[in-house]
């Protein structure tokens, strides 16, 4: 960097994720780890400004991500896996959107070449979730 300019190099999604939290100012993170999200997990754990707070179930996750809004008023973050990780993350994201609490959940899904393949765990997380949350995208 000896001319001043910065330098850019290639990210895995993983890293972008951690990043993003990062630059957010999460510090919490509430989840249930599963094939999907791996590579997140490694790297949330090669790190040590994002928490990671493990749960028994993702639906807990949703939930200790809420009272974490509630009661600290900034938002909660969860981590679950693609399909029914996706879909146990139902109730707490349909509870903090009927309370009006910051919540932000990411979700795995299979690769979008297989998206419609009926692969291992695939289920529409963006229509599932859209009646039960302020914005989702793929």
């Amino acid at each position: 960097m000896s001319n001043g300019q910065n330098e850019r190099r290639e990210m895995t999604g993983a890293e972008m994720v951690v990043q993003a939290l990062k630059d957010n100012g999460v510090k919490h993170v509430f989840g249930y780890p599963g094939g999907a999200v791996l590579p997140i997990y490694d790297e949330i754990f090669q790190q040590d400004d994002v928490e990671h707070i493990l749960v028994r179930h993702e639906q807990g996750a949703g939930h200790a991500a809420e009272g974490y809004a509630r009661s600290t008023g900034k938002a909660g973050v969860f981590l679950v896996t693609s399909g029914p990780g996706a879909t146990n993350a139902v109730t707490p994201l349909q509870d903090a959107l009927m309370d009006s609490i910051p919540l932000v959940c990411l979700t795995g899904q299979v690769p979008t070449s297989l998206i419609g393949s009926d692969a291992f765990q695939e289920c529409d997380t963006v229509g599932i979730t859209r009646p039960c949350t302020k914005h989702n995208w793929l």
